[in-house]
């Protein structure tokens, strides 16, 4: 009896190893530019026909899983201003390099075309937002994706996350506040090795709270209170929440009162068209982000004060106006914002995010988001009661400021309005990216994450080994 259950062990074993090994292949390489063999970042790498997909790094590396059932299909590599490259998946070679060449377009060809269409930047992208409600998704949808949370200063990695999510949206005509929710499915990896001197956090918390700061100091603040203020601070500045229900969703929630690319955008932002390029066969447009006479605000009391200035990219599709890739910064402009983003930050730049999308069914969803930010903490000697100053020894502006860097890589798309409904009764829906799961090793097995670059490679290799030590 002891033989035969053995013997039927050692078969499931088998099995399961096959049906891992044989259902899916895994495809990697390398997307660089045909002239000057410099690595494309962010190129698009994916199924024909599905939404199955990933992005090129930033050395230009890329890793696919594909499942066996689209071994047939064609995979495409592309990237706005390039040719792209198709190839049957089963004759892929892995490991190659892909070289892809420039595809522009004539601005002058395209725009003297005899028809009804804007000519500006500022009527390109105002035409691109009324058409909103036709480009972007009508119906209740799911979508399956992969989260990369990193926290550094300007030496080392502090802090990584990385977790698979589930976003759910109603529609676009529905606001977002009642009708986006996130769900944290699994984590991949967890590891928070923060030093943080949270005086600061501490008071902006109590603030947030009704309560007098006062003069407060490490030995004086409960633990229990200051991981409660840690908490707040992580999750009103990088919560998923906050980036997908306000006012950085710059497409989706475009629709709402004060929103950044809403009804009165031109009365802070100017739009210039600069060219028109190619993306995978079809022309779109290339407009820069400008500041217009206002500053820009995101009303975050006790987080940032009012007075940036936007800049950026905006790239356009020429035949429908559904709009690809966003590139948007908003910048400390105001003197007030000025001195206190530098004393808090040392940085000018606040808020630096990218959203790419991609079209299924006609219609744009999220594709890759990335989204920078400094944090309102301030590193430094946990057994003091104040930050140390450049004048005292000890300084090390390297470790004082800390930024945070969330990556979102979208791939499944459900549609079907029954697995969606299940779906929605099944899960709690906690969107917090900050408590610890444990490790599903057979999920993450057939599971597109982002492929880091080998700088990334060292950092978070350092940081798992500095979290083994600390963790012993």
């Amino acid at each position: 009896m002891k033989h035969f259950k053995l013997k039927h062990l050692l078969s499931v074993i088998v099995m399961f190893i096959t049906a891992t090994t044989f259902s899916q292949t895994n495809l990697n390489g390398k997307v660089a530019d045909f002239l000057t063999f410099q690595p494309i970042e962010s190129a698009s790498v994916y199924i024909k026909n599905t939404t199955i997909g990933t992005i090129s790094n930033s050395d230009g590396n890329f890793a696919l899983k594909v499942p066996k059932e689209h071994l047939n299909d064609t995979l495409v590599i592309s990237s706005i201003g390039y040719k792209s490259y198709k190839v049957v998946i089963e004759g892929f070679e892995n490991g190659s390099d892909i070289f892809l060449e420039e595809d522009v377009a004539s601005l002058d060809e395209v725009v003297i075309v005899a028809d009804p269409r804007p000519t500006t930047g500022n009527g390109i992208v105002q035409k691109a937002i009324e058409r909103l409600p036709a480009n972007l998704p009508e119906q209740a949808y799911l979508q399956k994706g992969f989260l990369r949370h990193k926290e550094r200063n300007k030496k080392e990695y502090k802090w990584l996350i990385e977790s698979a999510i589930t976003l759910y949206d109603s529609s676009y005509a529905a606001g977002a506040k009642d009708f986006i929710k996130i769900n944290v499915d699994e984590t991949r990896k967890s590891y928070d090795l923060r030093d943080i001197d949270s005086l600061f956090t501490y008071s902006a918390y109590l603030k947030s709270i009704g309560s007098n700061a006062g003069n407060v100091s490490l030995n004086s603040v409960k633990k229990s209170a200051l991981i409660n203020a840690i908490k707040w601070n992580d999750s009103r500045v990088n919560g998923l929440e906050n980036l997908f229900n306000g006012k950085l969703n710059l497409l989706r929630n475009s629709n709402t009162t004060g929103a950044l690319l809403g009804k009165n955008m031109l009365e802070k932002h100017e739009f210039n068209l600069d060219t028109i390029l190619v993306d995978n066969g079809r022309k779109i447009y290339k407009i820069e982000i400008t500041k217009g006479k206002d500053f820009v605000g995101l009303n975050t009391p006790n987080i940032y004060n009012e007075g940036f200035e936007p800049k950026g990219w905006i790239y356009i599709y020429y035949d429908n106006y559904a709009i690809k890739r966003v590139e948007y910064e908003l910048t400390a402009a105001s003197d007030v914002q000025k001195r206190r983003s530098k004393s808090l930050f040392d940085t000018q730049t606040i808020h630096k995010l990218t959203m790419t999308y991609m079209e299924y069914n006609g219609k744009m969803y999220p594709n890759y988001i990335y989204y920078e930010t400094p944090k309102l903490v301030n590193t430094g000697d946990r057994s003091s009661d104040r930050v140390k100053t450049e004048a005292e020894p000890g300084f090390d502006k390297g470790e004082q400021y800390y930024y945070t860097v969330q990556e979102i890589l979208f791939t499944d798309i459900i549609q079907d309005t029954e697995l969606v409904k299940e779906e929605l009764q099944q899960n709690d829906w906690s969107a917090d990216i900050f408590s610890s799961k444990p490790y599903n090793e057979a999920f993450w097995k057939t599971y597109n994450v982002l492929l880091e670059s080998k700088e990334e490679e060292k950092l978070i290799l350092d940081l798992s080994k500095r979290a083994s030590l600390y963790k012993n």
